[in-house]
């Protein structure tokens, strides 16, 4: 707030809540309601009667689903069916621990037992079906949309129950009744932009920098309580440019452990071919035939561990799964790989990455690069389109990890700028620009100890601050964690430079001796050998 107040804020006000729109994911109103409780400032006088009403109502689902997450609670440990419930839990591999921590619940199988819980409580039957939780027959009857269901809450980045899936149990017509349901978009659940399990992992997926994606909440559940806390699930849907967009501020790496064989999902595949276009790095856990993480946890926890040890990038996944199923010596069978693969070669938007596969491609199959690359050519563009959302100015061009870490050290010493005194000068060279100048700045005006001045800052860097500033505001850093957290930044935008530049004096080792220039191979590689010891004493 200090450096906040002496930039004089942000210079347009539109802006702000545009930022705010995009770094949270959420709507106009949100982010009115996001920064007037940061700012202490009270929504009323010049509050519309309409917002007022908007917001109530939203207060009033948020309050119906956490109501509703403690009678399904409650139902789980004290009714008879609820008591059954919990022990298939239990036979599944689900821990005490675990139902407590994810808060899992039963809803009985009566037509009213939620509904009339919450209206004694004072919560209207429309508020009750606005929150997803209940449902009007065409007689005009009204009762709950889960019944007879084992409970998982759903939250957001918050820890808010914003939705519920609901498993059936003990239904003797299960076989015509939906094996899951779930709840519909509301004022507050939108399943596109929610990540199950987000808010308790985004901390582990920073730490670890990757992020393990299931598809159901029982693999998650068990994954988690597996010690692999770096874990979301899609909850069966097809990856969004919202769920990507909330992955990329804490890691580019995503192992996913779905369904992925050649045969497989096709929203599986544009949800792969999506985070492709984003620039993750991804990689498969192959599962064992017939079973799924949480099947495979109970059974062997140690082979799971070996299966994320040896999970496979995405390209080499799709090679293995295409040059298994076609016979690479038979010219149909050529045909069959190329006609798999080429299409996701060419989806690839690194330029680099694609030609190395198309290269590899052409070794693995014994045919010329420029005859595959013809091939190419003729896929048209359309075919390697990735969809996205109708509205374009709700997607967030996603960044780079040194990006946002670099993000993230600004916005720790915006937060308490005595953290600066701790970066020594020659490590804030590594950092990019503006946030190099802006942390350069702080340190300069802090040995000073004179106020801070923006007449050295161009309009990026300004503008640069101010979205900082404000982010600072909103996001709450526990003071005992802003020290390690800041070291922590530090030597991963190290360790990034560091890879980049073995990566790059690696290519000239191989054109190097390409060249068999072995005066030129031992300059590089003293350069790298020294590189290596640098990255060890980080």
């Amino acid at each position: 707030r200090q450096i906040w107040h002496c930039f004089g804020g942000c210079s347009k006000g539109g802006d702000v809540f545009k930022f705010v729109m995009e770094i949270e994911s959420i709507d106009f109103g949100d982010a009115l309601r996001l920064l007037a409780k940061k700012a202490g400032v009270e929504l009323k006088g010049q509050s519309s009667p309409e917002y007022k009403k908007w917001q109530t109502e939203r207060q009033r689902l948020f309050e119906v689903c956490e109501l509703a997450t403690k009678f399904f609670e409650t139902q789980l440990e004290s009714s008879k069916t609820g008591k059954e419930a919990k022990k298939y839990f239990l036979d599944r591999g689900i821990n005490e621990e675990s139902i407590k921590k994810w808060r899992l619940g039963y809803a009985p199988d009566t037509w009213q037992g939620l509904s009339d819980f919450l209206q004694s409580r004072n919560y209207r039957p429309q508020e009750i079906k606005n929150a997803g939780l209940g449902l009007s027959s065409e007689k005009g009857s009204f009762y709950d949309r889960f019944r007879g269901r084992i409970i998982f809450p759903v939250f957001d980045l918050n820890s808010q129950v914003v939705g519920f899936g609901g498993r059936i149990f003990k239904n003797k017509d299960s076989k015509e009744v939906a094996k899951y349901v779930n709840t519909p978009q509301t004022l507050i659940y939108d399943k596109s932009r929610i990540l199950y399990g987000i808010d308790k992992a985004k901390i582990e997926i920073r730490k670890k920098d990757s992020c393990i994606l299931v598809e159901g909440y029982t693999d998650l559940i068990m994954v988690s309580q597996a010690g692999f806390e770096n874990v979301v699930a899609t909850s069966g849907t097809a990856l969004t440019p919202f769920q990507l967009n909330i992955l990329k501020r804490y890691s580019d790496n995503l192992l996913t452990a779905f369904d992925m064989d050649i045969a497989g999902s096709a929203a599986t595949k544009r949800g792969i071919d999506l985070a492709q276009s984003y620039d993750f790095n991804i990689k498969v856990i192959t599962m064992p035939q017939g079973l799924d993480p949480a099947d495979l946890i109970l059974k062997n926890p140690k082979e799971w561990q070996e299966r994320i040890n040896d999970a496979k990038s995405i390209m080499d996944f799709y090679f293995e799964s295409a040059f298994n199923q076609f016979d690479k010596s038979s010219a149909e069978g050529k045909k069959e790989i190329v006609k798999f693969i080429l299409p996701l070669i060419k989806k690839i938007p690194n330029r680099i990455i694609q030609s190395h596969w198309l290269s590899d491609l052409s070794k693995k199959l014994q045919i010329k690069e420029e005859v595959i690359e013809a091939e190419m050519r003729k896929i048209k563009v359309s075919d390697s389109e990735i969809m996205e959302p109708k509205k374009k100015t709700e997607i967030i061009t996603p960044k780079s990890r040194k990006e946002l870490l670099e993000e993230r050290l600004a916005l720790l010493i915006i937060k308490s700028p005595e953290l600066i005194k701790i970066v020594e000068e020659e490590k804030l060279e590594k950092v990019s620009e503006p946030i190099k100048n802006i942390l350069i700045q702080i340190k300069t005006k802090l040995k000073e100890g004179g106020r801070i001045n923006t007449d050295f800052f161009n309009k990026e860097d300004i503008d640069t601050f101010n979205k900082l500033a404000l982010k600072s505001e909103i996001e709450e850093v526990e003071e005992k964690e802003m020290e390690s957290e800041l070291y922590y930044c530090l030597r991963e935008i190290l360790m990034i430079e560091i890879k980049n530049r073995l990566d790059q004096i690696s290519w000239e080792i191989k054109k190097a001796e390409e060249e068999k220039d072995s005066k030129k191979i031992e300059e590089l590689t003293k350069k790298f050998n020294k590189l290596v010891q640098e990255k060890c004493q980080i």
